[in-house]
This record gives C-alpha cells, sequence and structure tokens, in this order.
C-alpha cells in the first residue's frame, strides 16, 4: 500500500541556539522509510543535524543558515509521499531598554514609580538590585540585594518598581537589570529622599508610648522568667523557650531593646489610628509619615537601643592578626561588624512583609495573596512534609545529617522573643491563640488528626527585631522593615564549642588551672570526662523526676542538650580541645594558659573547616555544586561572610529531612545496647542517657555505623518531628515542619518564585512550569490545592519537594542558595584555614590530614575501629580499619623553636588583654584621650611580656641617656624579673603541694575523702583532683518504675510488679 503519514511535521519559528523536532510517521505495507531533505537536498552532514529511528529529525543548536524548507518523505516500493514544512529562526538579542530610569528626589512617605522596560528574544526578564544606600554622611554603603515583590515593593509585568511609603532608608542607587538566555543589561539610577521638618500625626503620642511600652515589654518578659526560671518545664512550650532562651545577659537586654522600639510604634498607631477613625494596616498607610525623625531618635534612646550600639575596636593588631574574637568582630578590617554576633542577617533578596514594615504573610487569614488566601503551616506539614515511610540512604550515615546539625550550630541562632506571653494583656501565647505581639500562634486546622483537649493552636513566638528595624546609624531617623538577629557569630570558627561572646567564652574556659583547658564534668570509667553541667534554676533537662536529677550540660552552644547525638559531638570536640591544649603544653611548656587557649581554639576551628569542606559538603553538593563552590583564590574582603535569613530560616533546615526516626546505639560489636535504640522524642534534652546508659560510645557508632535517611521528595519529614517533638503526657507536641514555615513568614522571607528568579531557573506562572524541577505531579497537585497559586508558595517546603540533583543531596534552588552562602563564609573569613599566613605550610600540611575519623578515635570512650570516611556507608568489620591506621593530626609542627624560650608564648606579649566587653573604645589613634597619646614608646608600640621586658628596645629608643643610668635600669629590670619568678615558683609549688579539693559549691574536702554528689554519683578526692562515679541503672523490669527520693534507680513497687509485655 501506499505510505500515508499517521504524525505530520508543522512549521516552526526558533530562537537561534535552541533545539527543534519535526516530528514524521507513517505506515504501509512494506513499512515505509523515513527521509528528509532541505530544499530539494541533502541535509547537512554533521552532529547538528540527527534523524531518529522514529523518523523524526532533530536540529540541535540551531544556527541562522538552518532556515529554510524541509521536506519529510515516507518510501516504499510502492510509492512515495512527502510533506513540506519550513523552519524559520530568529536571530538572539540580548535585551535592549526600551525606557530607562533617571536619577529621582521626592518627599519622605509618598510613593514612586521607577520606569524601566527592555526587549529581546528570548522575552528578558526584569529584575531590581538596590546597589548602594546613601548614609546620613554622604558616604555609600554596598547593599545588594535584589528587591522582591512584598508590601512595600512592586515590579509590574513591564519592569516599573513601584517603591511605597519612601523614607530615608529606600535612599540609594537602584539598578534595572534585564536577563534573558542571551545575556543580560543593566542600567541604573539614584534614589533621594527629601525629610521636610513638620510634625507627623503620631508626636503627640510618642511619650505615653514608650512609657506604656517599656512597662509592657518588661511585665511579660519578667512573667515568662518566673514561669521559666522557677519551675520544670510542664510543656513542650516550655522546653522550647528554654531551649532557645538568650544566657548572655548583653542578648537579652538588646533583645528587650528591639522589642521596645517596635512597640512602641505599634502603640503609636493603634493611638493615630483611634484617633483618625481608620484602618492603618493595609499598605496604603505610610509608616514614615507616623513619627517625626527627631521623635525617632528619642524612641531609640529612650528603649535602649541606641545604648546597645557596639563601638568596636580593632586597633590591636598583635592579636587579629593572628587569632579570632569570640564575637566575630574585626574579622574583616574594613567591615569590622561583618560576620559578627549580635548582627542582623544579611539578605539576598528584600523582605516581604504584609504592610511592607513587620506584618508576616498570612498574618491576617483571609488577606488574599494573587487570588489566594495563604495555607496553614500546619495544613501544609501534614499534606506535603510529614511521613511515617523512610528510605535508608545507600550511600551514606547518619552521621551526614549530626555534623549539618552542629555545623549549623556553629553558624546561625536567631534571638528568639523573650517573653511567652503577648504585651498587650500578659496572657499566654499558647491560651489565647492570637497574634498579638510577640505571639504568632500557628493555628491547627479543623479535624487535625492530632488536636487534643480542643487544642486550636500550637505555641509559636516571634523572633526578636533588631534595635530600630535594622538600623546601623546612631541617628534613626527612618523607620526600616522588621530584621533579625543573628546570636552566633557567622564564621566557621567553632562557636559551638567556645560560645560566641566573651562572656560565654569565660563561662567554659578552666581558668584556675592556666593550662588553657575547658572546664569538664564527672569522669567516666573510661577515665574521659564528660562537658560540665549547667548551674542554675531547673532546666529543660530536669523536666521529669521520675526520670533522672541529672541537668543539662554546658557547652559552646546553648542547643547542645537538644537531642543526644548532637550531644555527643559535642562531647567529642571539648575533649579534643582539652586533649589537643595537653599536647601543645607538653611541646611548649612556656606558653601561657591563655595562648595554649587561643592556639588550640585556632587548631579547632581550622579541622572543622577542613571536615566540612573536604569531606561533607562534596556529599551534600555532588560534582555540580562543587564546580558550582568553586576552588579557594584567597581572602576577599570584599565578600561579607554574614548569614543570610534564607540560609538560616529554609535553606539550611534540608537537614531535616535527613533525620532517622531512631537514634541507634551500638555496642564494641556494632549490636544493640541492652538499653536497645532510642525513639526521636525520648533522646530530647536527655543527658541522664549518656551518663547512666553507656557513655557517648554507643550513640557515636549509631552514627557512623547506621545508615541515615535518603532524601525523597515524597518522604520529607519524620513524624517523630511533625507529630511528636518535645512531646510530654498531657500536650500537644509540636510540629518542626510548620514551624520552619512559620518562622519563614515571621521573618518577611519572600515565597519560592523569587528565588527561582535569583538562581537563573525559569519563571513559573503556572505550576505546571516547575515540572522540569518537581517532576511528581501528585506533589505539583497537592501545591495547587494548597497555594492556588505557584507565586504563593513559601521558600522551605518548595526546596524541599524539588528533585535532586543527580550525585547531590538538594534540589537546583537549593543548590544554589547553598553554595552562594558556603562561598561567601569561605572567601570572606580572613582567618580561613586556607588562607595564605593563617597557619605556616607544614602546620597546614597536618590540618589537612585531620579528619572526623580521627577525632572519633581520639576521643571517643573506647572507640577503636571506624571507616576511614564516618560520612560513607561501611560493613562491619571487612569496611573498617584499625584507628592505628587513621593518619593523625602531627603537634610537633606548633613547637616554638627558640634557643631561650622565656620569653616566648606569654599571652600579654602580643596582646593588650584578654579581650572584654568596653563601654567604649577607639577605632583610630585620632579619637583617643591625649592622655593616651603619651604612653612610653616601648608599651604603645608592641605591649612586652609581663615578666620579661626587652631591655635591648627599651635602651635604643633612649638612645640620650648615659650609659650608667641604662645600666641601673637593667638591673632594676632584671630584679624586679627575678622576683616576679619566684613569686611564681612559689605559687606553682603551693598548688602542687595542695592534696584536698574544692568542689563546684566551694566546699572543701579532703584527700582520699569520698561523697555522694546525688544519688547517683559517688566522687572521691585524691590528691587536690576530684573523680566521680556514676552509677548505671539497670532496666526496669515492670511498665512503670518508680523513682523514689534518695535512691538512684527507679524501683518496681508491690502494686506495680506487672511484668514488661513482650
Amino acid at each position: 500500500a501506499l505510505p500515508q503519514f499517521t504524525v505530520t511535521p508543522q512549521d516552526k519559528t526558533v530562537i537561534e541556539g535552541q533545539t527543534v523536532d519535526f516530528p514524521c510517521e507513517a505506515q504501509g505495507y512494506p513499512q515505509p522509510v523515513i527521509a528528509w531533505t532541505k530544499g530539494g537536498g541533502q541535509l547537512s552532514v554533521d552532529r547538528r543535524h540527527l534523524v531518529l529511528s522514529s523518523g523524526t529529525l532533530r536540529i540541535s543548536r540551531v544556527a541562522l543558515h538552518d532556515q529554510g524548507q524541509y521536506e519529510c518523505q515516507a518510501v516504499n516500493i510502492i510509492g512515495s509521499q512527502r510533506i513540506v514544512i519550513y523552519l524559520t529562526v530568529q536571530p538572539r538579542v540580548t535585551p535592549v531598554f526600551a525606557s530607562v530610569p533617571s536619577d529621582m528626589t521626592v518627599e519622605v512617605g509618598t510613593n514612586v514609580q521607577i520606569p524601566c522596560s527592555a526587549q529581546g528574544e528570548p522575552e528578558p526578564v526584569i529584575t531590581w538590585n538596590k546597589v548602594f544606600r546613601i548614609t546620613k554622611h554622604c558616604a555609600l554603603l554596598q547593599d545588594g540585594v535584589q528587591v522582591t515583590e512584598s508590601g512595600k515593593f512592586h515590579v509590574s509585568p513591564e519592569g516599573f518598581l513601584t517603591i511605597r511609603d519612601v523614607g530615608t532608608a529606600d535612599e540609594g542607587r537602584y539598578e534595572c537589570v534585564a536577563r534573558n538566555t542571551i545575556g543580560y543589561s543593566s542600567v541604573s539610577m539614584v534614589l533621594s529622599v527629601n525629610v521636610p521638618n513638620v510634625s507627623r500625626n503620631g508626636d503627640p503620642f510618642v511619650q505615653t508610648s514608650i512609657v506604656e511600652a517599656i512597662a509592657t515589654v518588661d511585665r511579660a518578659i519578667n512573667s515568662t522568667r518566673t514561669h521559666l526560671f522557677d519551675s520544670r518545664p510542664r510543656s513542650p512550650n516550655d522546653l522550647l523557650a528554654l531551649f532557645r532562651y538568650p544566657r548572655d545577659p548583653y542578648t537579652v537586654e538588646q533583645a528587650r531593646a528591639g522589642e521596645i522600639f517596635e512597640r512602641t510604634l505599634q502603640l503609636i498607631q493603634d493611638h493615630v489610628q483611634d484617633g483618625l477613625m481608620v484602618d492603618l494596616n493595609g499598605t496604603s498607610y505610610h509608616y514614615n509619615d507616623l513619627v517625626s525623625p527627631q521623635y525617632l531618635n528619642l524612641i531609640a534612646n529612650l528603649s535602649g537601643c541606641t545604648a546597645h550600639r557596639r563601638v568596636n575596636n580593632c586597633s590591636d593588631m598583635c592579636f587579629h592578626q593572628k587569632y579570632r574574637t569570640h564575637d566575630g568582630t574585626c574579622n574583616n578590617l574594613q567591615h569590622p561588624m561583618w560576620g559578627a554576633s549580635l548582627t542582623a542577617f544579611e539578605r539576598l533578596l528584600k523582605s516581604v512583609y504584609e504592610n511592607g514594615f513587620n506584618l508576616p504573610r498570612g498574618i491576617e487569614p483571609k488577606r488574599l495573596s494573587n487570588g489566594y488566601t495563604l495555607p496553614m503551616p500546619r495544613l501544609v506539614s501534614t499534606t506535603l512534609i510529614g511521613t511515617e515511610t523512610i528510605t535508608p540512604d545507600d550511600q551514606y550515615t547518619h552521621m551526614l545529617m549530626q555534623w549539618g546539625q552542629f555545623l549549623d550550630h556553629d553558624l546561625d541562632l536567631t534571638v528568639a522573643a523573650l517573653s511567652e506571653a503577648r504585651f498587650s494583656d500578659g496572657q499566654h501565647c499558647s491560651s489565647v491563640c492570637t497574634n498579638d505581639p510577640p505571639c504568632f500562634s500557628i493555628m491547627i486546622p479543623p479535624n487535625d488528626p492530632r488536636v487534643r483537649n480542643g487544642a486550636r493552636c500550637m505555641f509559636f513566638v516571634r523572633s526578636s527585631p533588631v534595635c530600630g528595624s535594622g538600623m546601623t546609624s546612631l541617628l534613626m531617623n527612618s523607620v526600616y522593615p522588621r530584621e533579625q538577629i543573628n546570636q552566633l557569630t557567622s564564621y566557621i570558627d567553632a562557636s559551638n564549642v567556645y560560645g560566641s561572646s566573651d562572656h560565654e567564652a569565660l563561662e567554659i574556659r578552666d581558668l584556675a588551672s592556666q593550662r588553657g583547658l575547658l572546664r569538664q564534668g564527672i569522669v567516666q570509667r573510661s577515665g574521659k570526662p564528660l562537658l560540665p553541667f549547667a548551674t542554675g534554676p531547673p532546666t529543660e533537662c530536669m523536666r521529669d523526676e521520675n526520670e533522672s536529677p541529672i541537668p543539662c550540660f554546658l557547652a559552646g552552644d546553648q542547643r547542645s542538650n537538644e537531642q543526644l547525638g548532637l550531644t555527643s559531638i559535642h562531647t567529642l570536640w571539648f575533649r579534643e580541645h582539652n586533649r589537643i591544649a595537653t599536647e601543645l603544653l607538653k611541646l611548649n611548656p612556656h606558653w601561657d594558659g591563655d595562648t595554649i587557649y587561643h592556639e588550640t581554639r585556632k587548631i579547632v576551628g581550622a579541622e572543622m573547616q577542613h571536615i566540612t569542606f573536604s569531606h561533607w559538603l562534596p556529599k551534600i553538593f555532588g560534582e555540580v555544586g562543587m564546580k558550582m563552590l568553586g576552588e579557594y583564590k584567597g581572602y576577599d574582603p570584599s565578600v561579607n561572610s554574614g548569614i543570610t535569613n534564607e540560609f538560616a530560616t529554609a535553606a539550611f533546615r534540608f537537614g531535616h529531612t535527613l533525620i532517622n526516626p531512631f537514634l541507634y546505639r551500638l555496642d564494641e560489636n556494632f549490636e544493640p545496647i541492652p538499653q536497645g535504640h532510642l525513639p526521636l522524642h525520648k533522646a530530647f534534652f536527655s543527658p541522664f542517657r549518656i551518663v547512666n546508659e553507656g557513655g557517648i560510645d554507643p550513640l557515636l557508632r549509631g552514627l557512623f555505623g547506621v545508615a541515615g535517611k535518603m532524601r525523597v521528595p515524597s518522604q520529607l519529614l519524620n513524624t517523630e518531628l511533625t507529630e511528636r517533638l518535645f512531646s510530654m503526657a498531657r500536650t500537644v507536641a509540636l510540629d518542626l515542619a510548620a514551624m520552619n514555615i512559620q518562622r519563614g513568614r515571621d521573618h518577611g522571607i519572600p515565597p519560592y518564585h523569587d528565588f527561582r528568579v535569583y538562581c537563573n531557573l525559569s519563571s513559573a506562572q503556572t505550576f505546571e512550569d516547575l515540572k522540569n524541577e518537581i517532576k511528581n505531579p501528585e506533589i505539583r497537585e497537592k501545591l495547587s490545592r494548597l497555594y492556588g497559586s505557584p507565586l504563593n508558595i513559601d521558600l522551605f517546603p518548595a526546596l524541599m519537594v524539588e528533585d535532586l540533583v543527580p550525585g547531590s543531596r538538594l534540589g537546583p534552588t537549593l543548590m544554589c542558595l547553598l553554595s552562594t552562602q558556603f562561598r561567601r563564609i569561605r572567601d570572606g573569613d580572613r582567618l580561613w584555614y586556607e588562607n595564605p599566613g593563617v597557619f605556616t605550610p607544614a602546620q597546614l600540611t597536618q590540618i589537612k590530614q585531620t579528619s572526623l575519623a580521627r577525632v572519633l578515635c581520639d576521643n571517643g570512650d573506647n572507640i577503636t575501629r571506624v571507616q576511614h570516611d564516618v560520612f560513607k556507608v561501611a560493613e562491619f568489620p571487612h569496611g573498617y580499619s584499625s584507628c592505628e591506621d587513621i593518619p593523625k593530626l602531627d603537634l610537633r609542627m606548633w613547637q616554638d623553636c627558640c634557643e631561650d624560650c622565656r620569653t616566648r608564648g606569654q599571652f600579654n606579649a602580643f596582646s593588650y588583654h584578654f579581650r572584654g566587653r568596653r563601654s567604649l573604645d577607639y577605632s583610630f589613634q585620632e579619637d583617643k584621650p591625649l592622655k593616651k597619646m603619651k604612653m612610653s614608646k616601648t608599651v604603645s608600640s608592641v605591649k612586652q611580656s609581663k615578666y620579661f621586658r626587652n631591655a635591648t628596645s627599651a635602651s635604643n629608643e633612649n638612645t640620650d641617656m648615659p650609659a650608667v643610668n641604662d645600666f641601673k635600669e637593667f638591673v632594676l629590670e632584671m630584679q624586679k624579673t627575678i622576683s616576679s619568678l619566684r613569686n611564681q615558683i612559689k605559687k606553682l609549688e603551693s598548688r602542687l603541694s595542695k592534696t584536698d579539693c574544692t568542689d563546684e559549691k566551694g566546699k572543701s574536702y579532703s584527700s582520699n575523702e569520698t561523697w555522694k554528689r546525688d544519688p547517683c554519683t559517688v566522687c572521691e578526692c585524691k590528691v587536690g583532683q576530684i573523680t566521680c562515679f556514676v552509677e548505671s541503672c539497670p532496666p526496669a523490669d515492670c511498665e512503670a518504675p518508680v523513682k523514689v527520693k534518695g535512691d538512684c534507680c527507679p524501683v518496681c513497687l508491690k502494686q506495680n510488679t506487672n511484668k514488661k509485655k513482650p
């Protein structure tokens, strides 16, 4: 039969460089053959033109000369048929601006529209960046964030930018960028804001509002502190609040000031609204019309915001060239506050608040966004995220998750609201279920499967705002959108071991020994100590008297007790510090305690950097992600290492999808210990299980000896996290997924769509547009039912459901965000371990020998066998090696090589003092009082050792004095030195001869005396050293053992002797 076409090609128009397919199929008998020609002649003979077995003509990387007529012929012995089509090729055109913006000056409080539009092929997408902001001194400061849709900003379809309620915070240079697949073009303009000296509607209410704000905020904070610290935790809400409550008094005061500042503005708005009888909550209201600039400055002063502006001092270069400050200041010497603790998070995109200032998306449940209401976070969690099904990871162990959490606790911790009660009337947030500050309750949908006792909401409070909502100037004359505070340093500097402030560092240092050690707790039978216990009121770890009286452990990060796997890693690194410090003292006995401490801290931080970038990130990023990260090219002082809000609030929380529902506990043969494995909800705030149930080794083996949880888009967070988080009897447990979504809205994180555009993915106008990144149609359908529009999807759930890039554990948008952040962390760190000069070449070689396997071997209780890469799954015993075969860090590279080391290694030789918080410092010499300028040159140039002055330097600087006077001064100096040395020797002999002991409460015990510290702990004094042993309790042989006062182990009472069910 003559061939007949069953599929016919159609004319097509494509852009140069694209790939085009022309399908062509025919049937007949015999089966016809498909042949293609161009303009009656043969096709070009190159790899770009290909006829597939189906008969389809595919032209790859279409060129302009490919335009023309093509013929598809179906031929058999009976005859042939032909069909003609035409290919049109449009040239690639980079964007060309059709309208461009120009510099503008506008009045404060007005709305302004800045024109910008472009043409090109493909059609370009317009984005706006705020490149620079202008300070009150007319200086330009780098801003560099992309403007995104919010109550403050609007970008029209053609590209025009509208800024509502313009304030001085909006001044600066704005860049319009037109981008398509061919390239991009940009044009910029400067926006200036004129502030007339006129009164505002809210000015009369300033004084009464700030008095009321101080009173109500303090009342709510004091009520919360009384509730939390005067009793044991009674609910998951209490656990969460204790867990996040700042322990540094300075942090508490800064957070309090921020709350008072914002509460004052809210009260002023309420007064104005009552007087005008209009609704001021919509975006039509202008916040910069609320209060005059001079009154904003008054509010800043009275709230405490101005008083808590830190003044950094980076003049002590003898210290700063070698070591980090605890709070991260002075790492970048041009921008000393970059990456410092207690500073605002950075942003990749401008914040999105419903009113452009501070109200989260979804705070008004009935408000429409792109035509739809936003879904309740709890509904998103139950519909999309929670899973009972777990797929084991066939490549990586559970340690992959655990290192990620430990690393996160080195980088970011948002300062939470100090109050669990609303400011308006002091009622607890979990009982009122409203959104009155600081409450932002997570509402529970009707018929939720987990509601008990008629509860309507889950506890949630907002994060504390930065004073003045992000202001960095001492003069606050404009309202800024709400920003949040990072309590930690942004660098990988082991702040989770040492703390992010001098106050925290001093808490955990053992200053009495003068050996540079960290404080240690009870010593186990293995001979290795645990972390010290936290002192103070009952903590989240003592929530049940029937379980144990053991308090929380104390570490550099306040979350160290969150779950036992994390606590075990904290214990490892505290021991690693003391191991290295002890070895350095043997190598350099002339070093003082501060020198040993800072050298050890520097090494430990470098070890963590190397493990993260060389061993952990390649498994998370894969080959594609590591290429995006790029190789290290040296320190770049123009890079801000600050943690972005998007990273802390959404992106890095991807680790929650790697968590197993159990913490496995394995013995030395990698078999379960008698007490068994732990469901995750029983591992929260339970340090007694480390003390009483075998130490840290079983937990560590369960991390590197068991497969982790695979990231599967349809299996995200296990129900231990969404249904039983911090669960306690007769209470509603929390939901980690819902909290993540709610936190993103609290922080003004833009929707997922905006980050797709930021990461150069296609703009998604329909849910079908997501099919390349979210291939599962069921997931796209769930997103459609929940959000209505792809423009509404919250960032966290969207990042979690993206398909993984092959070879990685990340989707494409998530990979973009994480690679951007980790590149900034590395490139913007002046003291990065690979930066030349930070370590000697020999020392750097040793740092690169570091592995987490070696740290486990050195600091576990008795770990003798590990796999070389503890992140990779290995079969026991064949895939494991003896610890003797794991490369070690050779600390001899840190030994001082000097003929007379007496003047080396004294910490005060290169630093004026151990840095403490200052009330006033000077960043530049000319700012110092004249009195300080008259110090002797010897002291001001380089501070000499406390005990050895450099006689040569002194004499050289006083050459006009007679030689006899020089010699007399030299003799006097030597006599002082000898006297000082004798005093030191006497003190050392006194310490060595001391055989009695003093416990942490100040009580003294004689040598060989024993006593009970608590029912489970027996301590003994031996030659000045306290050693404590903890009794291990066997599993009780009944269902409900009872804790009897005075006894260590729970017992089975007569009326409660029913055997446990098998």
